[in-house]
């Protein structure tokens, strides 16, 4: 029997609900359905239907798209959702992957102002992992920039290697941000990486979450190594459409961005001549 000349990785590929923003959560599991998405992740956020578990349920149900992510409200908009109390915030998302059968929670570290929260942070995370089988994912963050002046916005740090957490998130946006390179933050996470945010970014001070291909992240690659490693975790697209001219521009953003990624994940080996 001839031997396989590629190897796909179990990682399923998802759709962020936040990828269709400002359409609404409901719009994104009928995206991801008709595209052919393996789940979605759902961003909690002001959207009525992101905050309820049986709302959610029913989605997933009717479109037959499995949930497969929590993000966790971690947003400068959605400080009031599911409680002022961060540590609040987390037990729901944990309660809510539990429900909804998905297997991550996507955490962002702190603001520096959220102080006991952020001197709690690390070690509360490791209290919260060992209670579930969920895994709490802490995503890489980014440096606040204007103009020539630059804040520190997050704490314990931006970057999440620095400080010991079970499992990560890797966010190629938020690396471009950063400007750090994303292939060596993929290396000191090592394989501690649970969960990926796929999207591109050209290294601007804004956060773009451009589709993949369209900015200077080694997206191509990082799937490639994914690949390699028999990565067993998510991809979700996480891309910002806000541009879109319509509906129909927007699902083509996606349509495009699954097809990188699915592309990029099977990835060639060499097969020895005999």
């Amino acid at each position: 029997m001839a031997e396989p000349v590629v190897r796909i990785p179990d990682a399923k590929v998802a759709l962020s609900t936040a990828s269709v923003y400002p359409e609404s959560t409901a719009t994104a599991f009928e995206i991801a359905a008709r595209l052919g998405y393996d789940g979605v992740e759902v961003m909690v956020w002001n959207d009525p239907v992101s905050q309820d578990i049986d709302a959610l349920r029913r989605l997933s149900d009717y479109h037959q798209v499995p949930i497969l992510a929590v993000h966790a409200p971690c947003l400068l908009i959605t400080q009031r959702v599911w409680s002022t109390d961060p540590w609040v915030k987390l037990q729901r998302a944990r309660a809510a992957a539990e429900q909804l059968g998905a297997t991550t929670v996507v955490v962002h570290p702190p603001f520096r102002w959220q102080r006991q929260y952020a001197r709690d942070f690390v070690q509360g995370i490791w209290r919260m992992a060992d209670e579930t089988d969920v895994r709490f994912a802490v995503e890489n963050m980014y440096p606040w920039r204007y103009r020539d002046r630059e804040m520190l916005a997050y704490a314990p740090d931006w970057d999440v290697t620095k400080d010991d957490y079970r499992h990560f998130t890797i966010d190629l946006s938020h690396a471009a941000t950063a400007r750090t390179d994303a292939i060596h933050l993929l290396d000191r996470m090592g394989d501690r990486l649970g969960h990926v945010h796929l999207a591109d970014g050209s290294g601007s001070n804004k956060d773009e979450h451009l589709v993949p291909g369209r900015g200077t992240q080694p997206c191509a690659e990082l799937l490639e190594r994914l690949a390699l490693s028999g990565f067993d975790g998510h991809v979700v697209i996480e891309v910002n459409t806000r541009r879109a001219m319509s509906s129909v521009e927007r699902e083509a953003d996606l349509a495009e961005a699954l097809a990188f990624t699915r592309l990029h994940l099977a990835s060639a080996l060499k097969v020895p001549r005999r």
